[in-house]
């Protein structure tokens, strides 16, 4: 049974290094996760996790809040961001920087990169209306473990079958032994960082579109309306955010309004300050 002490310790630690908030009826949450950490580590269990911690354990306090946030993640998910993306936000995009034929995706919080090489096949098959394009999708993650799967783009038989079109299977993947691959051209199309989103932004640069899908949930209102406020700062007047279903910028934040008929998609707002959250920087 996890003690209250530990466990306020623990919450205090995600909440500063990763923004997560833990309540308490989450606790169960942190043994399911911790304890597989501490058999790993040669741990008796969450008290002697916590003890390190509190030792100033820097791996371990990493290795924690990874396994606290690593999120599953699948291809093309709820496929209508994806729809929009191709058929509203791109040619959008396309039309505005048809001077200087250059677009920057940011995909926040990538975990395993099933978003951001879903993004990637959506621009190859549009690879005839790009030419003389330069396309760069920027995928970052705190989680190491999570960014070097990305960045082998290697995945199981279960993790292909969900929300991959067939096509896209046999077009953009090779079979190696009981996992499938995808194509060295298309892991080419994407750059994978370390960054965490409580961090200064401004390393990554600006980028045009930004996806930043099921993240915010897991934040408390504060730390929602700092985050929006230092991804607008990374956008152009015409960049576009995407949101997850279940999130809003409605009551946060007055940096971003939702983009006309189009639901989970924002645009920066222009028209001055509203009632959003008061914004706290980030660190």
């Amino acid at each position: 049974m996890l003690r209250p002490d530990d466990f306020d310790f623990l919450a205090k630690l995600l909440k500063e290094r990763s923004g997560l908030v833990v309540t308490p009826d989450k606790g169960y949450l942190l043994e399911s996760r911790l304890m597989p950490l501490a058999r790993t580590r040669n741990l008796k269990g969450i008290e002697e996790i916590v003890a390190k911690l509190r030792a100033r354990d820097e791996g371990l306090a990493r290795d924690v809040t990874e396994a606290m946030t690593t999120n599953e993640s699948f291809f093309f998910r709820d496929q209508k961001p994806f729809d929009q993306f191709r058929d509203i936000v791109l040619p959008q995009m396309m039309a505005a920087r048809s001077g200087k034929k250059s677009i920057r995706i940011w995909s926040a919080a990538c975990s395993s990169g099933q978003e951001a090489y879903s993004l990637a096949m959506l621009l190859k098959e549009q690879a005839n209306k790009l030419a003389g394009w330069h396309v760069e999708i920027v995928g970052t993650d705190l989680s190491i473990e999570m960014l070097e799967k990305a960045k082998a783009g290697l995945y199981s038989q279960f993790e292909v079958q969900r929300g991959l079109p067939i096509q896209m299977l046999v077009k953009y993947f090779k079979k190696k032994e009981e996992s499938w691959q995808i194509d060295a051209a298309l892991r080419g199309m994407v750059q994978f960082r370390e960054w965490n989103l409580l961090k200064d932004l401004r390393g990554l640069g600006q980028f045009d579109i930004v996806f930043c899908r099921n993240v915010l949930i897991y934040f408390d209102q504060p730390t929602k309306a700092a985050v929006l406020d230092s991804i607008a700062k990374q956008m152009p007047e015409d960049g576009f955010l995407y949101l997850g279903g279940a999130e809003t910028v409605l009551g946060i934040s007055d940096r971003f309004k939702p983009m006309a008929g189009q639901r989970g998609i924002y645009c920066l707002n222009h028209d001055g300050p509203s009632t959003g959250f008061p914004v706290k920087p980030l660190a």
